[in-house]
């Protein structure tokens, strides 16, 4: 049972480093620097940290800095990178004689200033320009004279097929030129952002390229595009394993077809370049080891083909155990929040089962549902506010040593060591955010730890409540997809698309993820976020943390809440009117929801129904949901509706 409770750091902000994370014959890991915030000299610092081997330096992060060519390539040797790729060179080709010549003069200036940093190849991306030449012959005689040029210097050329190319805009049409071209400094940059948005989509023939021709591989994931496909990659690219693009897929042809140099991540974002970019430097490398894992284990037919996988000799990263269920929650509860906190569990049905000797600890259980309650404040991330705040979980595991394995190797960071009373509970992993996860087995999850004795309190009429259905998650939005690929690679659930919504307190980003297999009694997360604006108040700066709990007749527990008394969240009637328009429920469903205060939703699979409670606190509502069906969401549609509710009737404190 882990109380939430931290002498160490319990944050995913301080300096990690994946040094010795690598395992012999792994592949060489890059990271462009155009991912990462900040002046050139703390992006190199941030990306040695995190463990990358080399970078790609992108042109306008060299234009703004005052170390000159020969001094960054001093800088990056100092921290142990290399420059593997200088970018990017467009618009190259053109129809105009006296305009290729000038695109020529400045190619070769490029490439005398990629030599200076120390760098072999240069990549040049298929022209976007009205002049812009369309022949295959043409472009690939273009081409050929630069890669001469360039081979005179030491340097590879490298050709990128951009989505958005005037005539030039995928992989194949790419690789077409630079067969016929047919230098040896000529090859081909694959990028899976462009590989998989373009025209085709396809990359099942990506394995019959030749790898002699083949220089460099970038990665990058993407939400699916709802606005033009130039801004959507310029703004909106993601760490793979945070979008819904078959990154692995990707990796996996390019493995199969024989490429064993550096594995880059390319990403373009916006709220990335404002954060931390020691944090981002390692949720990349997380980012890259899991793909690189999801690409061998997943796609092993396509890896048995090159003879092995993108790991080169095997796994470096431990199977992710399919999580059981959910453990103990643990709320920390400040002195006017606890005595709340405790009086709305036993109005839950919660009973208050032991206390521990010395703390002020004190756990409730109903069903297989059981809650911690945390009187001395825990250790909770710095940004969270007083009152009641979610602050560490556990998750059951069959193999709980391999799941913290696993954390480890994806450069999770370990909590430190608590106080006495957790003397030989296993460790904790602190996710994006700073909620400390503790993996267990089901039997010691349900045993009572070292230093707890029975309460004296005598038990309480329970509610029906069954077990811990779900966890809502409230992150700051720069942390959101960070979260997404934390809970996604570490535990390995499986994230559902992501769904935006408008509230009062500004617009509402989610995702909800569950574990594979495990049906509606597995476990599940809903992660979320709001872009603050004038109504969030200082209550819930990013949303509302929830802990749901399941009932299988939510309208029998709400009768039996009622009865003791369970302060219950007023639903708006345009809800329940809205429901009776959009769905034409039966009479008495539409009557008992409304008298009950419980929402509603459906979908394909099933449907959902849920009960909140104010938020104690100010930040974490307790929650009843029933699942009908194969339903796997958490309510997102309903997500507004409570947003609202919950800043209309305020906080139980």
């Amino acid at each position: 049972m882990g109380t939430g409770r931290n002498t160490g750091r319990n944050t995913d902000t301080g300096r990690e480093t994946a040094q010795g994370t690598h395992a012999p014959g792994s592949r060489h890991r890059t990271l462009a620097t155009v991912c990462l915030p900040g002046a050139l000299e703390e992006k190199l610092r941030a990306a040695s940290g995190a463990g990358f081997d080399g970078v790609e330096l992108f042109e306008p992060d060299l234009l703004g800095c005052a170390l000159a060519p020969e001094h960054v390539r001093a800088f990056c040797g100092a921290l142990g990178l290399a420059v593997d790729l200088y970018q990017p060179l467009g618009d190259f080709d053109s129809r105009d004689p006296a305009r290729f010549a000038d695109n020529l003069r400045r190619a070769t200036a490029k490439s005398e200033l990629t030599a200076r940093l120390g760098c072999d190849t240069l990549l040049v991306c298929s022209s976007t320009a009205p002049d812009a030449a369309e022949e295959t012959d043409r472009i690939a005689e273009q081409l050929h004279q630069l890669a001469a040029r360039a081979a005179d210097s030491g340097l590879r050329v490298a050709y990128e097929a951009l989505a958005w190319g005037r005539y030039v805009n995928t992989w194949q049409r790419a690789w077409e030129i630079v067969r016929a071209a047919g230098h040896p400094a000529l090859g081909l940059c694959l990028d899976s952002f462009h590989a998989l948005t373009s025209r085709t989509g396809d990359t099942s023939g990506i394995r019959h390229i030749d790898p002699e021709h083949l220089f460099f591989v970038q990665l990058a994931d993407a939400p699916r595009p709802e606005e033009g496909l130039r801004r959507w990659s310029r703004h909106h690219r993601l760490l793979p394993g945070q979008g819904e693009l078959d990154v692995a897929g990707f990796l996996a042809e390019a493995d199969a077809a024989g490429y064993r140099g550096p594995l880059s991540l390319e990403v373009f974002n916006d709220v990335f370049r404002q954060g931390s970019g020691v944090q981002l430097a390692r949720d990349a490398m997380r980012s890259l080891l899991a793909v690189g894992d999801a690409a061998y284990v997943g796609y092993p037919g396509r890896a048995a083909d090159a003879g092995e996988g993108p790991q080169r000799g095997g796994r470096t990263v431990p199977a992710a155990p399919e999580p059981v269920g959910h453990g103990c929650t643990v709320l920390a509860v400040d002195d006017r929040a606890g005595p709340r906190a405790a009086a709305v569990l036993r109005a839950l049905g919660f009973s208050h089962t032991a206390a521990h000797r010395t703390e002020p600890l004190r756990l409730f259980e109903q069903g297989a549902a059981r809650v911690l309650l945390d009187g001395s404040g825990g250790g909770a991330a710095p940004h969270t506010a007083a009152g009641a705040r979610l602050v560490a979980c556990e998750l059951t595991s069959a193999a709980p040593e391999a799941a913290l394995a696993r954390a480890r190797a994806l450069l999770a960071p370990v909590a430190a060591a608590g106080p006495p009373e957790d003397a030989g509970e296993p460790a904790s992993v602190v996710a994006p955010g700073g909620l400390l996860v503790r993996f267990r087995s089901a039997a010691d999850a349900e045993r009572l730890p070292d230093g707890f004795v029975p309460a004296e309190e005598g038990p309480v009429p329970p509610a029906g409540l069954t077990r811990t259905d779900h966890l809502g998650l409230a992150l700051p939005f720069d942390r959101f997809d960070a979260a997404v690929l934390f809970w996604r690679t570490v535990p390995g659930l499986v994230p559902q698309p992501p769904t935006e919504a408008a509230t009062p307190a500004g617009p509402l980003t989610g995702r909800a993820l569950a574990a594979p297999g495990r049906g509606p009694a597995g476990v599940r997360l809903a992660l979320h976020s709001i872009r603050r604006g004038p109504g969030a108040g200082s209550a819930a700066p990013y949303g509302f943390q929830r802990v749901a709990f399941a009932s299988d007749d939510i309208f029998a527990t709400a009768v039996a809440l009622r009865r003791a008394g369970a302060p219950v969240l007023p639903v708006p009637v345009n809800h329940h009117d809205d429901l009776d328009a959009r769905l034409g429920l039966p009479p008495a469903l539409s009557s008992a929801l409304r008298d009950h205060a419980v929402l509603y939703e459906r979908d394909a699979a099933g449907a959902y129904f849920r009960l909140c409670t104010p938020a104690l606190g100010g930040r974490v509502s307790l929650e009843v949901v029933q699942r009908v069906g194969e339903y796997r969401g958490c309510g997102a549609a309903q997500d507004p509706v409570v947003t609202a509710a919950l800043l209309r009737y305020g906080a139980l404190v």
